[in-house]
Formats: structure tokens, C-alpha cells, sequence
């Protein structure tokens, strides 16, 4: 007669033995540093030493969060090497390319995903961290007491306040691929009443690794004109918003047409991309693409199409070709621009693109190929373009070393 009250459904079962393992692993490496510590504390007294002595402590630091920002670490990595100092390279990618890069001077470590990688992080002894992960001392990543510094690197030539509320607030710098992104952290920190952070410009390493990336790529034979889907994910994103409304008539034009989605959408948009993928399943001139790298596409194609996404950049800067954009409204609501004055409608990114993209709009959906075929690759948008690359990828080629310079003055 009890029987039904110790019922405990399977998704209410999965939550708590979740919240189980993450509480095992917390302890875990709550125990592990606090044996750390007792270890120090015998050894300082032995010795006679200053307690405050820490044999874990590193110098430098990079946290990876992922494969997809590699690209971003790679030439700093590059340089600690270069250089022979020692770097240690914590990541949440167990087959982060660090690990097969040969490197004696960096140390790459895995060190588990999510709340497992933060407990680590949370409790770390070190100079100076670096990261692309915002958020520090918002969610589950804190500033640890023992760490001297820490510095966020943006990941892509684009504004500064596209972050989630709060995401760089608390770090002790940023360091920005232009001077243009300095002017609305600065307007943040005094509306919010934060200290200020140390505006750095160091370049865009990513674009560095893409660009070296791309020269390799051998020239395409029997080229055939083809258009490159990439959009943003998300609600208001193009392929979510429109799938076959623009599919179709791309299609129809027999082009090569290459549909590469956002990542994020495998995870949160899967039952959508799996309904297109089905559709399109016989198209010969349909090409999806999932690489890690976007410059295979991006070399290929001829023209791209997208929305909100910051791959327009990544285009127009390493390809300088013409783009197109349909004007999706994006909610900033959630993210710092809201924050802006007329809540971030004219960040630099939305007005660079009304400048150097040409606008689509649904209702060509159904002419496209004649409105692709009349899209004016003038010598005005080509000058938008580079003027566009000089804001917002400074110092192009040398980041790595840049970053490296940085670090190294806050560490000594």
C-alpha cells in the first residue's frame, strides 16, 4: 500500500543522480585540495618556510571550454613555445589538437566538462588566466582568491557587449580584437558601477589561424557557383525562421548550395535540422556542412547568406566577398547591449553590416537567383569591407605574440 509514494518517475530519477555525480566530483576534488593544503601546511613547518608557498601554483594559464576555440589558442600556445616558457593549458575538449601538437613547453591537462572543469578552476593557484569563457563570478565559475589575474579574450571581431548580462563584468582585463569595442565596456562599467578593467588590443587569433589555414587550401577546379548558407541558431535565426521558404528557391537556381549550421543548433535545434536534412535528402546540389572549420565553405563559395551570426565577419575579413543578410530581430534583452543607449540597436556590428551587406528580404525568396545575380559587388562595398577589417581586426598576424607579451607583464 506504500508502494506508490516511493515511486520516482525517470526523468525526476536522472535529475538526482546528476545532481549526485556533480556533488561525488565536488567533494572529490574538495578533499583533494584540502589534503593539498594539509600537505603544505606540514611541509612550510618542516621546512620552515612561509605557508603561503603553493607547489601547484602555475604561472600561466589558458582554459579552453571547447574544440571550437582552439583556433583562438593556437598561436598564444605557438608563442609560449617559441619562447620556451611553460604554459599550462587546462581544457574541457578531451581531443583538444593541444594535446597531438608536439609542444614541450605547454602543458595541456584535461580536466572535465562543466561543474567538474569549474571545481577545479574555482580552486586554482596561478598568475595570470586566460580564457574565451564569459561569466566569471556569475554562475558556476569563480574568481579563486589565489589566482593574481584574470583575462578574457574575445573570440571574434565583433562587439564586446554581445555576452549574456554580466559575462566579462568581472574579470581584471579584456583583451579586444579593435579599439572601437573599448567605448561601450567603459559606458557598462559606469552604469553598473564595476571597476574598470584593462582594455587591451591584441588582434584576433582565430582569424590569424584561419587565414594561415586558408592559404593552404588549393584553389577549387571546375568551379561552379555556389552559395553558402551560415546562419546563427536560435528562434529568430534564418534556418530556423525560414528553413524551406529560402531552401527551395536556392535549390531551384541548380547552383551548389552549401548549408553550414550554427553548432549550437545540433544541440538545440536537432529536430529541425533533422526534418531538412530528411527533405533534402536527394538533392545532388545540397551540401551540409559540419567540419569544425568553416574556411572549407567559406573558400568555396561565391556569395553567403546569413543573419545575426558573427561568421559574416569571419567572410568578409578572410574571404572579401560580398555578403547577404536577412534582417532577423534579434532580442538583446538577455545580453549586455540591451544596456546601451536605445538598448544596443546600433552596436557596431548591426550598423557595420546595414554597410558592407546586402540586404534580403523574404519576399525575394522566390527570384533569388535573379536578386543573386544583380547583387553589385561594387567598389564601394569592397572599401566598406576593408575599412570594416581595419576597425575590428587589428594587429592582424601577430596576435599570438600579443597575447603572450600580455601575459607576461601581468605575470611579473
Amino acid at each position: 500500500m506504500y508502494s506508490q509514494f516511493l515511486y520516482i518517475d525517470p526523468g525526476t530519477g536522472s535529475m538526482l543522480f546528476s545532481i549526485l555525480i556533480g556533488a561525488a566530483a565536488t567533494l572529490f576534488f574538495l578533499g583533494k585540495a584540502a589534503w593539498i593544503k594539509v600537505k603544505l601546511l606540514f611541509t612550510a613547518k618542516k621546512n620552515g618556510v612561509s605557508t603561503t608557498a603553493d607547489s601547484n601554483f602555475k604561472k600561466y594559464v589558458i582554459y579552453n571550454e571547447g574544440m571550437q576555440y582552439w583556433n583562438t589558442f593556437k598561436p598564444v600556445c605557438d608563442e609560449f613555445e617559441k619562447r620556451q616558457i611553460e604554459l599550462t593549458y587546462y581544457t574541457s575538449a578531451e581531443k583538444d589538437p593541444c594535446f597531438e601538437a608536439g609542444y614541450k613547453f605547454v602543458k595541456p591537462e584535461f580536466i572535465g566538462e562543466g561543474n567538474m572543469a569549474f571545481v577545479k578552476l574555482n580552486m586554482l593557484t596561478a598568475g595570470v588566466v586566460l580564457m574565451t569563457t564569459p561569466g566569471l563570478q556569475v554562475y558556476q565559475l569563480k574568481r579563486s582568491k589565489h589566482v593574481k589575474h584574470y583575462a578574457h579574450i574575445l573570440h571574434a571581431p565583433s562587439d564586446a557587449t554581445m555576452y549574456r548580462l554580466f559575462g566579462i563584468d568581472y574579470f581584471d582585463s579584456v583583451l579586444l580584437s579593435g579599439d572601437y569595442q573599448k567605448a561601450d565596456i567603459r559606458l557598462l562599467e559606469q552604469q553598473r558601477g564595476i571597476n574598470e578593467k584593462e582594455l587591451t588590443v591584441v588582434g584576433c587569433p582565430y582569424l590569424d589561424t584561419l587565414k594561415e589555414k586558408m592559404q593552404a587550401i588549393p584553389a577549387e577546379e571546375n568551379h561552379i557557383f555556389t552559395v553558402l548558407v551560415s546562419p546563427s541558431w536560435g528562434a529568430s535565426a534564418l534556418l530556423s525562421k525560414y528553413g524551406e521558404k529560402l531552401l527551395d528557391p536556392l535549390l531551384a537556381t541548380g547552383w551548389n548550395i552549401i548549408v553550414r549550421p550554427h553548432p549550437q543548433s545540433k544541440k538545440s535545434e536537432k529536430e529541425m535540422l533533422d526534418r531538412l536534412t530528411e527533405k533534402y535528402n536527394d538533392a545532388k546540389n545540397l551540401t551540409w556542412d559540419y567540419e569544425r572549420d568553416n574556411i572549407f565553405s567559406m573558400k568555396k563559395s561565391d556569395i553567403m547568406i546569413s543573419d545575426f551570426s558573427g561568421i559574416i565577419y569571419d567572410y568578409t575579413f578572410l574571404c572579401d566577398k560580398p555578403v547577404m543578410y536577412v534582417n532577423a530581430q534579434l532580442d538583446l534583452m538577455p545580453y549586455d547591449a540591451y544596456d546601451l543607449p536605445q538598448n544596443g540597436k546600433h552596436i557596431w556590428q548591426f550598423d557595420t553590416l546595414s554597410k558592407i551587406g546586402i540586404e534580403l528580404k523574404e519576399e525575394q525568396f522566390n527570384n533569388i537567383k535573379e536578386v543573386i545575380t544583380n547583387a553589385s559587388d561594387s567598389k564601394e562595398l569592397e572599401a566598406l569591407r576593408h575599412q570594416a577589417k581595419a576597425q575590428a581586426w587589428m594587429n592582424e598576424g601577430s596576435a599570438g605574440k600579443a597575447v603572450v607579451d600580455f601575459m607576461i607583464s601581468k605575470g611579473e
